[in-house]
């Protein structure tokens, strides 16, 4: 693609060919991104395949060595061309497009991050009213030369490293240019205030090799992957056409936020937040809603992610509410009163757009709330008017859970993100998702709907199957489940028969098995930490706390991780000594089963053992003192070596070191000594 002749089209105030090129450039790489050719390089050389060079090869890599000026350079054109103002709205369209596509670079962002051209994008995308403050004194002919020059020099550059290069070896001539010449990203996008982003500067950052490669399509481009071309050949005007303008400028600005954290910090010094929320308070009342609504989320979800200072200010600024609002749309929710949904059967699944704009907002106000978990009521200004706010908003959780989309995936996914805002509210809240009224197909529990409590279960069942990402997306629900069962007798004791049934069956380990009892134990010995005690203490909550009880379902073996944490090891009845929640006094009956075989269980395996022989048959009572002493001798030896630390339960059920073993091995070690001597003598 002839990037220079676009630069000249611009300058010579070509508008058809502007548009032409353009559009060209649009659909050569509407499907790429841009990454450092370097480490291609190093993979290519590692592998050990090197194929010759030829004079296309050369011209083809001189192509993409001067890739990252170039584009950095057409960036900055365009923006400068925009900000001139009168352009049409088509060719306004195409150039976001392109400058959409540009902004996939990490190494051409100088231009985009400027205050001017924030301003600038932000004006287009309905965020702002204010004009863009000029970044440049030069007048247009000097930018234009500026650029002219900068693209020549890097010309005879690269004419002169391909003339003193062809002389060389061909892995020699496979690395041109040296990494140390490669200038940093973020820090030309800090230093640079002019339209280009300091484009003499940045010859050096021409020398990094850049090629482009296929970009994956997501989920959202597989399902709308002819929207963007019949976009391109309609000729749209008036607020149609303006609604895809902000779009586009709406996806470079989440690209350029994405990409760079000055960007960021920017954004919250140009106070480009109270824009956002309120271009998505108006959006929100539309019907049906804007298609740049999904995009104004996106931003505002990344925008909160990565800036703790703008997550604060929206939360001060009615976001929760806001958002809530946004989420009451795209579910059509109807209300039977303040803290119940109506859930009809025979509604249509979300569509696909509903649940995407569903999505964003959950990840949001997960963003802005998940500071609120725990907190105790006097802890919070204003909680009884959040309350009744974070309660209305359980009421819709409530219905993301229950309801079905058009996908099975997009289902897995609605329910995974209310299952993350669930976990991050006020626990005070969550017994809204209890008093629903009972239907004739509910799941009921000593009269309590436990409709949504079995909707949880199945989804945890779900992803207790799943293999990667396990403990992303186990750890939300699991500790969902165990908060509300200490919340909540009803829960905890339906949610117990799911998964702790009376024992019966005691020939097999607890871990062995398929159910949902054996599987959470089994991640009880999980390597990662966090997964182990999250599975650990939902079932000591299913057990009310009591280590006895504990150690019956899962083995001391698999319990003593979370007992050793707790201080419980020399517990063996009774609950933890810092037990707040108070449960009932139902008693845990034994089966008959159980009862029958209970004297053999070995309470390490949890299971009843198979009868072994008694290695010290046949032994004297000499003989067996003598083993025991050799015994304790290789212990001492390890501990003296530090292969292994003796410990010992203090009064508190901690593990702590035995000091007084140390002391005691010095004086059987010289006993051991003394009988060596004896032996030689």
């Amino acid at each position: 693609m002839d990037v220079e002749g676009i630069i000249q089209c611009i300058r010579q105030g070509d508008v058809s060919g502007i548009q032409t090129h353009l559009q060209e450039f649009n659909k050569e790489y509407a499907q790429c991104f841009f990454f450092d050719a370097e480490e291609k390089e190093r993979r290519r050389l590692k592998s050990n395949t090197v194929s010759e060079d030829s004079d296309s090869d050369c011209d083809e890599r001189d192509q993409r060595d001067r890739g990252p000026l170039l584009r950095q350079s057409l960036a900055a054109v365009l923006l400068r061309f925009i900000r001139t103002g009168g352009v049409r709205c088509r060719l306004l369209r195409v150039s976001l497009r392109t400058l959409r596509i540009l902004s996939r670079d990490k190494n051409v962002l100088g231009p985009l991050v400027t205050d001017a051209s924030l301003l600038t994008l932000a004006k287009l995308a309905g965020l702002t009213a204010n004009d863009a403050i000029e970044d440049s004194c030069e007048s247009e002919s000097d930018f234009f030369d500026s650029i002219v020059a900068s693209l020549a020099e890097v010309n005879m550059l690269h004419h002169s490293d391909r003339n003193e290069s062809s002389s060389q070896d061909e892995d020699e001539e496979a690395t041109v240019f040296d990494s140390s010449d490669v200038s940093n990203a973020n820090s030309r996008n800090r230093g640079s205030d002019s339209g280009l982003g300091s484009h003499r500067a940045s010859i050096n950052e021409a020398h990094r090799s850049t090629v482009h490669k296929v970009l994956e399509r997501g989920k959202r481009d597989r399902r709308e992957s002819k929207m963007e071309e019949e976009e391109e050949g309609e000729e749209e005007e008036g607020e149609a056409g303006k609604e895809v303008q902000r779009k586009e400028a709406m996806k470079v600005l989440c690209n350029v936020v994405y990409n760079s954290s000055w960007a960021q910090e920017r954004f919250s010094a140009l106070r480009l937040m109270g824009g956002l929320i309120h271009c998505l308070s108006s959006s929100a009342g539309c019907s049906p809603p804007s298609s740049v609504q999904f995009y104004e989320l996106r931003l505002m979800f990344l925008i909160t992610a990565l800036q703790p200072d703008l997550r604060a200010q929206l939360h001060q600024e009615a976001g929760v509410s806001i958002l809530t609002a946004a989420l009451e749309r795209c579910l059509e929710v109807q209300w039977k009163d303040q803290a119940e949904c109506a859930l009809d059967p025979a509604a249509p699944p979300v569509s696909l757009e509903a649940s995407q704009r569903t999505v964003e907002i959950l990840k949001i106000l997960f963003n802005i709330t998940y500071s609120t978990h725990r907190l105790e009521p006097s802890e919070v200004s204003g909680w009884h008017d959040d309350a009744a706010l974070y309660r209305h908003l359980v009421a819709i959780l409530r219905l993301c859970l229950m309801r079905r989309c058009v996908l099975a995936e997009d289902t897995d996914e609605l329910q995974g993100h209310a299952v993350n805002l669930l976990s991050a509210l006020p626990l005070q809240c969550l017994d809204v998702l209890l008093t629903a009224p009972m239907q004739p197909d509910s799941h009921e529990y000593h009269g309590v709907n436990m409709d949504c409590v079995h909707t949880l279960l199945m989804f945890m069942e779900r992803r207790l199957d799943s293999g990667d990402k396990i403990k992303e997306k186990l750890t939300p629900i699991l500790n969902l489940l165990t908060e509300s069962c200490r919340a909540h007798r009803e829960t905890r004791q339906y949610i117990r028969k799911h998964i702790l049934p009376p024992l019966r069956d005691v020939s097999q380990r607890p871990e062995e098995g398929s159910t949902v009892k054996n599987r959470l134990i089994r991640l009880m010995t999980h390597l990662d930490t966090d997964l182990k005690h999250c599975a650990a203490d939902l079932l000591f909550v299913l057990c009310k706390e009591n280590v006895r009880r504990f150690v019956k379902y899962t083995g001391y073996g698999n319990a003593a991780g979370l007992l050793a944490t707790r201080g419980l090891l020399c517990r063996q009845g009774g609950r933890a000594f810092n037990c707040d929640t108070h449960y009932s006094s139902d008693s845990d009956s034994d089966t008959e089963e159980y009862r029958q075989v209970k004297d053999r269980i070995n309470p390490v395996t949890g299971r009843v053992e198979a009868e072994q022989p008694d290695p010290m048959e046949g032994m004297t009572e000499e003989e067996k003192e003598e083993e025991a002493r050799k015994l304790i001798m290789l212990f001492n030896k390890l501990s003296r070596d530090n292969f292994i630390q003796p410990m010992g339960v203090n009064k508190e059920g901690k593990l702590v070191p035995i000091t007084g073993l140390r002391d005691n091995s010095l004086i059987e070690e010289e006993a051991e000594d003394d009988e060596d001597i004896q032996e030689i003598d």
